[in-house]
């Protein structure tokens, strides 16, 4: 199946159909939200039953082929259905939540080896996808957690991880965060999302707000996609830990071979 015009700029993995969704973010897709948000608890609260039904049946529950076995999750892989299917199938948004991207591993990995960074602390999760960092984030002790993401179904998907491993729900805050008033985190912690230049500008923008307002730690995962490594970030960085990735990860994300965190300075 040939990639659509205009989905680009993720590393694409190896299957057809999750090549499919890859489509790049419009800075549009940013609208503001009030300052009063809703921190949904549970699946039910944020889509229907039906959801959680649908992504039961096609995710695989898996702990392999990621710097993270300790952690299980619902994904999409080669067992699934979904893997092979035609995109237009897929009756959500694209499910960038069921690939656990290289970065999102390495900050995941970095928080359970690190425990001391996040335990007793505050945390968002920006851009949390499946889950995974927030989820190791509560393994770690952190004493406040929010799980961000734009779309409806990551909160689902989300919910579920937390159940598979044995954890009460996180909050879960679906509306954009770049537009809002900002909230003090003692950490934010973002993986993979520097993948487009507008989007860039707006993160590095907020995030050094974030950092003068209320002295919050960012730590940013990333493989080292060239759309990261030339862009400006790259003035404000220090690297922090470089992990090996394991070869199914390898695969699915154009041979990168390790991905790295970085704290985030001014």
């Amino acid at each position: 199946m040939a990639l659509r015009r205009g989905w680009m700029l993720f590393p694409l993995p190896f299957c057809s159909f999750v090549c499919i969704f890859l489509k790049t973010l419009r800075s549009s897709s940013y609208a503001s939200f009030p300052r009063r948000y809703s921190l949904y608890q549970t699946s039910r609260n944020i889509l229907g039953p039906e959801v959680q039904t649908f992504l039961e049946e096609n995710t695989e529950v898996t702990n392999s082929g990621n710097l993270t076995p300790e952690i299980q999750l619902r994904l999409l892989t080669p067992r699934c259905r979904f893997w092979w299917e035609r995109a237009d199938l897929w009756p959500y948004s694209d499910p960038y939540w069921a690939i656990y991207w290289p970065g999102g591993q390495a900050l995941s990995r970095y928080l359970l080896d690190n425990p001391d960074i996040v335990r007793g602390r505050s945390l968002l999760d920006l851009g949390s996808g499946c889950g995974a960092t927030a989820i190791a984030a509560k393994m770690s002790g952190a004493l406040r957690i929010l799980a961000n993401d734009v779309d409806p179904i990551a909160g689902v998907a989300t919910l579920l991880n937390c159940k598979l491993n044995k954890l009460d729900p996180l909050p879960i805050l679906t509306e954009n965060i770049l537009d809002s008033e900002l909230d003090k985190w003692e950490l934010i912690v973002l993986g993979d999302m520097f993948y487009d230049e507008d989007l860039s500008d707006r993160l590095l923008q907020w995030l050094r707000k974030s950092i003068w307002t209320h002295g919050t730690k960012v730590l940013i995962g990333d493989p080292g996609r060239p759309q990261f490594c030339g862009h400006n970030i790259q003035n404000h960085l220090q690297k922090v830990v470089t992990y090996s990735l394991p070869e199914l990860t390898e695969e699915g994300n154009n041979s990168l071979t390790t991905s790295t965190v970085w704290n985030l300075h001014l």
